[in-house]
């Protein structure tokens, strides 16, 4: 079998668009509102989800015939700590004041519902390979929902991107106004129902679910 078969390109693809975890799965919301005001600490809590969600799945993947299934979960939970911990360092050592944004939430990745669904999903009866594909696709999908949303919320609300200025001086001196309604969390709600709603009705076979 490839390493890049039918069968891991469907682990890798189907979480960013048909499974995607926040948007079909409806797992993660929580952290989608919460860090989403600004697109640099929705794009490092991304990237930190995809990460741990990857390196946990190989490892509970390689470690699986091994673990006593009354334990599973404590086992799994150990593991993600463990990461967790790691990613959590590292950020506060190379990029704090993202750090300093994201707050509880990088230690809260612990208890995120994608994490612990794949591990013991996919990552307990699957190898290694096809189990790092799937981490990766669902840290991906979850990260492409908190990107788009961040966009849209600092565009609007600020008039900014990554901090810097987007929207000119000269449309705020004619009589522009941010939205001040895209930094509250609101507003988080309402453009993941937006993507929710596109998303289903590009795909007929999602409106079942």
């Amino acid at each position: 079998m490839g390493l890049f078969s039918k069968k891991n390109k469907e682990a890798l693809n189907t979480p960013l668009f048909k499974e995607n975890p926040v948007t079909v799965q409806v797992l993660g919301i929580c952290s989608a509102l919460a860090v989403t005001s600004k697109l640099e600490p929705a794009i490092v809590m991304g990237l930190s989800v995809t990460i741990i969600v990857a390196m946990a799945n190989v490892i509970i993947s390689l470690i699986r015939n091994t673990i006593p299934m009354r334990i599973r979960i404590i086992v799994q939970l150990v593991v993600v700590a463990a990461l967790v911990t790691l990613v959590s360092e590292v950020l506060k050592a190379f990029a704090y004041d993202v750090s300093v944004q994201l707050s509880v939430y990088i230690g809260l990745i612990i208890t995120n519902c994608i994490l612990m669904g794949r591990l013991e999903a996919f990552a307990m009866q699957n190898k290694p390979w096809p189990s790092f594909l799937d981490g990766i696709g669902n840290g991906l999908g979850y990260a492409m929902i908190l990107v788009i949303v961040a966009f849209f919320r600092e565009f609007f609300g600020s008039g900014a991107l990554l901090g810097i200025q987007i929207i000119p001086q000269s449309f705020y001196d004619a009589g522009y106004i941010n939205n001040g309604l895209m930094l509250m969390t609101p507003a988080a709600f309402i453009l993941i129902a937006c993507i929710v709603w596109f998303q289903r009705a590009k795909d007929k076979s999602l409106q079942e679910k």
